[in-house]
């Protein structure tokens, strides 16, 4: 038997390194699987109203007429990939309905990310541009406070400083999408050239993409299609065939393709605020419309009440709440008897 084995040339026997190897190289293969199982996440935010739902929607090729987004909704999607290991790609997509006092559902998103699969894309109202700023700018300031809490316990997050410029860029890819652009067509060429300025110089600070959108141009929701597809599945092509400057056609301006030169003769803007006051001097900036305090009077954002809507109905939630509502109104009826007692109580006396 012995003999037979040892003369069996063409049996190679395995070494101790052969069999690590291969258990090692099954690990990764696992590790790999379970990484891109928990998949990709993408982040939308911005202006409310904009069409933020309906870009997702879009995206997933949902039908469904979109309800406004009160707080923070999650969607996700999926496709095959062919490998060895036959996993399947997924994609998290978060959207944050307002930027007002969003900041902490911001950070629930960026918790335990790995920020080398993790996106966000602003989304800014372009028919709004008397008080589009304020938009841009909370937008930003809370990507950039929420980096740099989650920073301080985290490796992951590393915050690039550049002697350039005296605002931190932020750590993950960041798309710009100016919506409602089918309106947007038709302002006045300053205000449009205005408005491109802003975006651009915005865009290029921060190191982030900028493209406009209109639900009702078959072109440019391909165009942000296949953004979200490079963005959320890794597609190895870049989405923007051409690229476009012009203020007075739809901007698509890829990752670090921009220049100060090219936007504003050179003159380089140090921070948001610098963008700012630049952009105010020719469109004065008001009060957003798409503000919480003053949607209450625009039928088209009025706040939607979600105890009334059947669309949110949750049926231990409800009843705990009708509950609660009820031990209420006892508390009001007692002390309203208590204090008609102590009234006539005081009279008699």
């Amino acid at each position: 038997m012995f003999n037979t084995i040892i003369d069996d040339s063409h049996v190679k026997s395995e070494t101790i390194q052969d069999v690590a190897f291969k258990l090692v190289e099954k690990q990764l293969g696992q590790l790999q699987q379970h990484q891109e199982s928990k998949g990709r996440s993408i982040l939308l935010l911005g202006s409310r109203g904009v069409g933020k739902s309906t870009i997702i929607n879009k995206f997933l090729d949902r039908e469904e007429n979109p309800r406004p987004t009160l707080a923070l909704q999650f969607s996700y999607g999926r496709r095959s990939r062919s490998t060895e290991y036959g996993q399947k790609q997924v994609l998290n997509i978060w959207e944050v309905g307002s930027l007002r006092n969003t900041e902490q559902l911001i950070e629930v998103t960026l918790k335990g990310q790995n920020l080398s699969s993790f996106a966000v894309i602003i989304v800014i109202d372009l028919s709004q541009p008397h008080c589009m700023f304020a938009d841009i700018d909370e937008a930003c300031g809370h990507l950039k406070n929420v980096s740099a809490k989650l920073s301080a316990n985290s490796e992951k997050l590393i915050t690039n400083k550049t002697t350039t410029t005296t605002v931190e860029k932020i750590p993950f890819p960041v798309v710009i999408v100016g919506g409602k652009y089918d309106i947007f067509m038709n302002f006045e060429p300053e205000i449009k050239k205005q408005v491109c300025r802003c975006l651009r110089s915005t865009a290029h600070l921060i190191g982030a993409a900028l493209l406009f959108y209109s639900s009702t141009t078959q072109k440019l929701v391909k165009t942000l299609r296949d953004t979200i597809i490079y963005l959320g599945f890794g597609s190895p092509s870049r989405p923007f065939r051409l690229q476009t400057t012009d203020h007075n056609d739809a901007l698509s301006i890829w990752f670090g393709t921009d220049s100060w030169e090219d936007i504003n003769h050179g003159e380089e803007f140090k921070n948001l605020r610098q963008i700012n006051e630049n952009f105010s001097s020719k469109v004065p900036q008001h009060p957003s419309l798409n503000d919480d305090s003053t949607s209450l009077n625009n039928s088209e954002h009025a706040v939607v009440n979600p105890t009334k809507d059947p669309g949110f109905y949750e049926s231990v939630i409800d009843e705990m709440r009708a509950q609660k509502d009820e031990e209420l109104l006892e508390i009001v009826r007692d002390t309203k008897l208590r204090h008609k007692f102590e009234t006539l109580s005081d009279h008699a006396l």
